[in-house]
């Protein structure tokens, strides 16, 4: 049932008539068979939904609709190849173009036939479709149907990017204690050989959420040297689990390396050293005790926290400490609904509570139910009749499904509109624990057809809708790590529910078990095993119909021109890092392909065939020009990792300078653009366009390695600017009222960067000043990031000393500093209120007067003869470095927490 029909047949429908007058149809003359065609497909469309109700229930009804499912595939397929055979005439004739057809006057036999022959392959196939839906639209099971009206398409409500989404750690005061004991516990053995300890409790109870809140936690960051969070999973791979670790530890590794290898460069890298590793959703043992126990034993000291659903798990590991997430009670249940829906009056929840907490036991009392049913709620009137039209739902009671997935979580995929049901649907084709990242998900959603036309709206900015919707009913979890939710996971229950929906449509595993009868039904494959090397199985020449082909890790996939032969129906395309060692010329005969993914694979000249291309990606990718013809590629607008340059190391001469200079000054973007990053610019100057008037839209802005240019743009200006990271300025040494904006010409009160949250500026070997105010606009009156939360520096090795404006943002929580070693002085931050982290500031002198600051994390700063005036401080980490220099200061950090808080300053 992967496929939602309502969807499908309304798209169906819509295409068909749309493309009845087109002029690549008119040279075909089949009207008459596609208006035939769309007839009967409304015709169906008006039970569908009737059908789709009772499908879980009664199984005529299921296999009735499998059929259809079959041939609606079919008829949006015939759509492509229509247009197709029909450009093909149109290109060959275009004087004809107006004519219902095509007379063979005054052309050769052959060029004759060959028209006559495309006209009757595609006709004689929507006469074949029209009979097919004659024939299903005869079967007693659509005779019972109810008819009712297609609703139009749907909208989500609005576009949730951040802040504002639910937080994924509402917990009870349960956990919040359990969080604060185990902190305890890592830190009090944090100095032993190896701890082990384990958090242990049924599916979706927040075993996953206490762990991170406990990796997360400050102190717990302060003290390990290193720190690996991996998803170790029912099904898992042995090497990609160690690459995982090697990657996140930064430690270069070869993919042809063996298990014996990548284990030996894991003890290398924590060798001397302690580390925090945690073993997230253990099923069993073995990845412990057979993989990483004795590479890990090589560190001085280390701490294990594993999550795992099996208490025997943690016996077999032998753990020190083990945690027991129990269910809540219901009046934790309830708080935590009411909570994760912001009801806040309390004459409401005194109405709801009664059927809040029958709704709460329904849901077992599982945090993750209670979050996924508090979405369905929010959706609802706030009224006790509409909470117990929820409680008398048919999904409650399904007794065909599997266990885990009865009630609560079917109930929240049921009442989900019928657009976002076929996306949730789709992510089963991620494995288990993937991250899931938006751009890649939602160009998937575009190329299979799911991303409904909302007038002038992009398809990818409705699908970017679609993706935070899903975040948003909890259904899809944000990873806390991107400002704007860009990357997600799937709970491992979530997925469980998608891929049984999915079984008949979607397979995730080792291709080589396919079968040639497990295929026909098969419309997404997606690539995941252990194996080094995937051979695709011999199967017999029938053309498949898969639609997904995606590939989860790096595998060297065995393609030869029967793959494509045999899967011609492909519309996503995903080889990366798949090491195809070559990609044959018949991947042009693709039509229907949208999406092509060759990052680290080969490119032959045939992509230029693609006429429905959309998206190329290119990263990695031996391509050292531009395939001849890929500008009559008319829907591609999205090309990743294409090479712009010569590949020459040659320095760049004054006309290099002026040709990129004249190239990025016309690359005007979008004026809704939201996230830009320039990287590697060359130019010596940044193009006019980066200003207010332009980019007026944009929340990320990521400058890198624009080495060249010797002067910030004025981004200040920037009225929606949230997030901006500089790296690798190497040529500016000045930063002054320039980069904010401000204009000696400006009148009266000026705002530089009025929504600015993060300032990250790094690599800057160079930059000696920095300053917002100069004698030109020293009479202005201004205000300057005012809303900023966090500002980090780091490696600006001749940077002298901070402005003095920073000292007035009153928003300002944390600020850290790394290796500016020309820094002397840190003082006068009356309003940080959080976090102050000085590390390999070897200059510095003092750091003085931050009232507000609760911690202060100090390393590498041997000068350093005077720290005071921070009158609310309550944790002072010093790193071993700091020791004899920090007893100038600490009894006066003492004393002065004594006298403010009644006890000793918390040094860790």
């Amino acid at each position: 049932m992967a496929t939602i029909l309502d969807s499908l047949v309304g798209s169906c429908a819509n295409k068909l008539k749309e493309i009845i007058t087109e002029e690549v149809i008119l040279i075909l003359g089949i009207q008459e068979e596609l208006a035939e065609l769309q007839r009967k497909t409304e015709l169906i469309h008006c039970c569908i939904s009737d059908a789709e109700a009772r499908r879980m229930e009664e199984s005529a009804v299921d296999n009735w609709l499998g059929q259809l499912r079959e041939v609606l595939y079919d008829v949006d397929d015939i759509i492509d190849l229509a247009r197709f055979k029909g450009s093909i005439l149109l290109t060959d004739h275009p004087s004809s173009s107006s004519r219902k057809s095509i007379a063979c006057t005054g052309l050769s036999i052959s060029t004759c036939f060959s028209n006559v022959q495309a006209r009757h392959e595609v006709a004689m196939k929507i006469r074949s479709l029209n009979r097919k839906i004659e024939n299903i639209s005869k079967d007693r099971v659509f005779l019972t149907l109810k008819s009712t009206v297609p609703t139009g398409s749907s909208s989500v409500l609005r576009v949730r990017k951040s802040s504002h989404l639910l937080e994924p750690n509402i917990v009870g005061k349960e956990i919040i204690h359990a969080y604060r004991k185990m902190v305890d516990l890592v830190l009090e053995h944090k100095g032993r050989k190896l701890y082990k300890l384990a958090i242990v409790g049924t599916g979706g109870v927040g075993k996953t959420t206490l762990a991170q809140k406990i990796y997360n936690d400050r102190k717990i960051k302060g003290s390990f040297n290193k720190k690996a969070w991996v998803c170790v999973s029912k099904v898992y791979s042995e090497a990609s689990l160690l690459r995982e670790l090697l990657r996140i530890m930064e430690v270069h590794h070869d993919q042809d390396e063996s298990i014996g290898e990548l284990q030996s460069k894991l003890e290398i890298a924590i060798k001397e050293t302690n580390f925090l590793l945690v073993l997230d959703d253990m099923w069993q043992s073995d990845a412990w005790e057979n993989l990483l126990r004795i590479p890990l034993h090589a560190a001085e000291t280390g701490t294990i926290l594993i999550t795992t659903r099996n208490n025997i798990v943690a016996l077999e590991i032998g753990v020190d400490h083990t945690y027991r997430v129990d269910l809540m009670s219901t009046d934790v249940g309830w708080e935590l609904l009411w909570k994760s829906m912001n009801i806040s009056e309390s004459i409401e929840l005194q109405t709801l509570q009664d059927v809040g907490i029958e709704i709460v036991r329904k849901c077992g009392c599982l945090p993750l139910a209670i979050k996924v049913i508090a979405r369905v709620l929010a959706s609802k009137e706030q009224t006790e009749n509409e909470w117990k039209k929820i409680l008398s739902k048919n999904a409650w009671f399904m007794n065909n499904l599997l266990n885990d997935l009865r009630g609560v979580l079917y109930l929240s995929y049921d009442e989900l509109p019928r657009h976002l049901k076929q996306c949730f649907l789709y992510c089963s084709v991620y494995p288990e624990d993937a991250n899931i990242y938006r751009d890649d998900l939602t160009r998937m959603w575009i190329a299979e057809g799911f991303i409904e036309d909302h007038g002038g709206q992009l398809l990818e900015e409705t699908a970017d809708e679609y993706y935070y919707e899903l975040i948003h009913q909890n259904l899809l979890q944000p990873d806390g790590l991107y400002y704007d939710h860009s990357s997600c996971k799937m709970h491992d229950l979530l997925r469980q529910l998608a891929c049984y929906l999915s079984r008949e449509e979607c397979f995730v595993g080792n291709p080589e078990s396919l079968v040639g009868n497990t295929v026909s039904k098969l419309r997404r494959v997606s690539v995941v095993t252990d194996k080094n090397m995937v051979m695709l199985p011999r199967m017999d020449e029938v053309q498949y119909k898969v639609r997904t082909w995606k590939t989860s890790y790096e595998k060297t996939l065995r393609v030869d021109n029967s793959f494509f032969k045999r899967f011609p129906y492909l519309r996503v395309l995903d080889l990366t890092n798949s090491f195809v060692p070559s990609i044959p010329g018949c991947i042009g005969n693709l039509i229907h392909l949208r999406l092509l993914d060759l990052d680290g694979t080969n490119s032959p000249s045939a992509i230029t065939q693609l006429c429905n291309l959309r998206r190329l990606g290119l990263n990695y990718s031996p391509i050292y020009q531009v395939p001849k013809g890929i500008g009559k590629l008319e829907f591609l607008n999205d090309v990743e990792g294409f090479p712009v340059y010569g590949g020459c190391n040659e320095p760049y001469t004054e006309k290099d300078f002026s040709n990129i200079e004249k190239i990025f000054e016309q690359l005007i973007p979008p004026c809704n653009l939201e996230d830009l990053a320039i990287v590697k610019f060359f130019g010596r100057q940044y193009p006019f366009w980066i200003d207010s008037t332009h980019l007026a839209y944009v929340k990320s802005l990521h400058l890198f390695n624009c080495k060249f240019c010797m002067h910030l743009p004025p981004v200040g200006q920037l009225p929606n600017l949230k997030y901006l990271k500089i790296e690798g300025a190497a040529a500016v040494t000045i930063i002054g009222p320039e980069f904010a904006g401000h204009r000696a010409s400006n009148l009266g009160r000026t705002v530089a960067f009025p929504k600015l949250e993060e300032l990250l500026i790094r690599d800057m070997p160079n930059w000696e000043e920095w300053f917002f105010i100069d004698e030109a606009t020293k009479g202005l009156m201004m205000e300057i990031l005012s809303r900023l939360r966090r500002l980090e520096l780091s490696g600006c090795p001749k940077l002298k000393a901070l402005p003095r404006q920073l000292a007035q943002i009153n928003s300002l929580k944390e600020i850290e500093l790394r290796w500016a070693s020309s820094l002397k002085v840190v003082e006068n931050f009356p309003l940080l209120s959080e976090m102050l982290l000085i590390a390999t500031c070897q200059a510095l002198e003092k750091v003085s007067n931050l009232p507000q600051v609760r911690e202060l994390r100090l390393q590498d700063c041997p000068n350093l003869r005077l720290v005071e005036d921070l009158s609310t401080l309550e944790q002072l980490w010093l790193y071993e470095d700091m020791h004899e220099v920090s007893t100038l200061w600490v009894p006066g950090l003492q004393q002065q927490c004594r006298q403010h808080h009644g006890e000793d300053l918390d040094i860790v």
